[in-house]
């Protein structure tokens, strides 16, 4: 089966509140879970609530990922050390959320990544990223030096089913992250960080192991126990 690069402009259209059935767990036998579809808000919301999301190269068609295993941060151990806790309590930088959301994400894509030919956020994911932005759904955080943003992070919350009688309120999927000075980044991820742990987040999905986000507290658990809590969390198990 052939499938054209990005979004399939056959596939409908799904609104927020639509709802796509992505293949169960049970028959995943990889990171990739599946091909082709869109980047509509509906079909986005629908990834995340499976523990899905997508990461594909350019040229190719949208690749739906759940990571095997998954890192994940919890609010008992986020971890700042003794040197960001003197830099964000001198506010070595002024940080904001949301103020502007679209240059973060071009600055993630402007963004060299070591082992990586290019960037996968190209205007495709943009345009989608920034129309869940609109709705209330992706959130960013800025660190500026001198009035220049200098660095900053976004990605996907959402909240718990209206139904849930779970103390927590959703969970946040980082999606990326850029610097264009040393800390710029951690600063303004940890600031959101601890905005959301403090606002009810029960946890922050890291997606893709790495040494950097395990030393921001970041675990490792399988897919199958993250599905779980994922599950529990949004009140949808």
């Amino acid at each position: 089966m052939s499938f054209r690069a990005g979004p399939d402009p056959n596939f409908p259209y799904l609104d927020v509140d639509c709802r796509y059935l992505f293949p169960p767990p049970e028959v995943w036998t990889d990171n990739i879970v599946a091909v082709g579809g869109n980047l509509s808000p509906g079909m986005l919301v629908s990834a995340y609530e499976q523990g899905i999301f997508p990461w594909y190269n350019p040229g190719d068609p949208v690749i739906w990922q759940s990571p095997d295993p998954r890192l994940v941060i919890f609010p008992d151990e986020l971890h700042v050390s003794r040197s960001m806790r003197k830099i964000l309590d001198r506010g070595d930088f002024e940080i904001a959320f949301n103020r502007d959301f679209a240059a973060v994400m071009r600055g993630c894509a402007e963004t060299e990544r070591p082992g990586q030919d290019g960037t996968w956020i190209d205007d495709d994911i943009t345009d989608a990223y920034i129309e869940m932005h609109r709705l209330g759904l992706a959130l960013s955080a800025e660190a500026y030096l001198d009035g220049e943003l200098v660095g900053g992070c976004y990605g996907v919350r959402l909240h718990s089913a209206a139904t849930t009688t779970h103390l927590f309120e959703g969970a946040f999927f980082g999606e990326s992250m850029f610097s264009r000075k040393p800390n710029a980044s951690k600063a303004a991820f940890l600031s959101l960080a601890e905005w959301l742990f403090d606002d009810g987040v029960a946890f922050i999905d890291c997606q893709v192991p790495t040494a950097h986000l395990r030393s921001l507290g970041g675990l490792e658990m399988s897919r199958r126990s993250f599905i779980a809590l994922l599950k529990r969390v949004l009140g949808t198990d």
